[in-house]
């Protein structure tokens, strides 16, 4: 009997999957270097280096690499598009495809995100010009009658919708329900809006297939405001914890086989310090972005021991609140991710990393 709705055929199931699994490679990870320009000519204008594309297009090294759509059509010093780099060193090529929150209706100041018009054929042509995968921001707040069901319903479908356009369009979606840290609720208050999330549920009515999706969990930990105290072990477990209530066994099998311990290590700023927009200061930067790498990848196979010379810049808060929604720089997500097959150089997720820093993928 035929299937009541448009069905992936095998071989795109394949082609997702495949993607899919390169990107759980253990010891490996996602290094998003997704920032708008507005974003990046800040972060230039923090360390005094000029904001021009020489420098905006110096993008960190990844086995997957996320990038916004202006990066995807820029070239490194070779002439050679950027997408075309990244693939000639192993890694998976990722996008952005969402445009911006946007205020929802009937709610206390909560958002939904729009671009959902015309993303099938964004994403076509994305996925010819070379990238395979794509992410998509949605957000949550919590607070005293915060997330509302309304919320946490259209969010958890326009993630689904956007899964399910992706993969027709052989693109494997990172799916992303943000929980923002805002706020001076606990761990256990967290744990609960995670585990309401329903986002499994409005990927299967949307016929997405999993095997074929990407799972960025968040780091399930007390708003930054809240004066108690967790331990690490406690933070681990709410985590565990939410996932598995959440989702069936095989869901949880398929999606969740890369958690692991994963400390607050932000690689990219001694990077970035470290180069301060000049050339002669690239193989610096590249040592110190290579030092954080490492330490990552232990931490993505539960094997980091901290050694106290990760320095401030690696151990001070990611946290950054602006207006209506949290911008984590560099924040770690516990993740079924991990990717990129620079082989020598394994790295964990870093969300928040910008795509102008002159590390691994450039000749120094």
């Amino acid at each position: 009997m035929p299937h009541p709705y448009p069905e992936l055929i095998p071989e795109q199931k394949i082609e997702l999957s495949d993607i899919a699994h390169r990107i759980v490679a253990p010891g490996k990870g996602v290094l998003a270097a997704d920032e708008t320009m507005g974003s990046i000519a800040k972060c230039l204008q923090s360390i005094g280096t000029e904001n021009i594309e020489e420098n905006q297009r110096f993008l960190p090294p990844a086995a997957g690499v996320l990038i916004f759509h202006e990066t995807l059509y820029q070239k490194a010093d070779g002439e050679l598009p950027f997408p075309s780099l990244i693939k000639s060193k192993g890694g998976v090529v990722g996008i952005k495809v969402d445009k911006g929150v946007v205020p929802l209706a009937g709610t206390n100041g909560e958002t939904s995100t729009h671009g959902l018009d015309g993303l099938s054929e964004r994403c076509a042509q994305y996925k010819k010009d070379g990238a395979d995968f794509a992410k998509w921001f949605c957000v949550l707040k919590i607070g005293e009658h915060t997330p509302s069901a309304l919320a946490k319903m259209e969010n958890t479908n326009v993630l689904a919708h956007y899964g399910s356009i992706c993969q027709q369009n052989g693109i494997v979606p990172i799916v992303d329900p943000e929980i923002l840290p805002n706020g001076n609720h606990d761990l256990k208050c967290f744990q609960y809006v995670t585990e309401k999330a329903d986002l499994y549920k409005a990927l299967s009515d949307h016929h997405v297939y999993l095997e074929g999706t990407l799972l960025k969990p968040n780091m399930i930990t007390p708003g930054h405001a809240c004066t108690q105290k967790f331990s690490n072990e406690e933070i681990a477990m709410a985590i565990v914890t939410a996932l598995r209530r959440t989702q069936s066994e095989e869901e949880e099998s398929i999606n969740l086989n890369a958690i692991n311990k994963w400390p607050l290590l932000k690689l990219w700023e001694y990077a970035l310090k470290a180069w301060v927009g000049k050339k002669k200061n690239l193989k610096a930067a590249q040592e110190e972005y290579i030092k954080q790498a490492l330490a990552n990848s232990l931490t993505c196979q539960g094997k980091y021991t901290p050694s106290g010379q990760s320095g401030a810049a690696a151990r001070e808060s990611l946290f950054i609140s602006i207006n209506t929604y949290l911008l984590t720089r560099g924040a770690l997500r516990l993740a079924a991710l991990s990717t990129l097959q620079a082989p020598a150089y394994p790295l964990a997720i870093q969300e928040g990393a910008f795509s102008l820093f002159p590390m691994l993928l450039m000749p120094s």
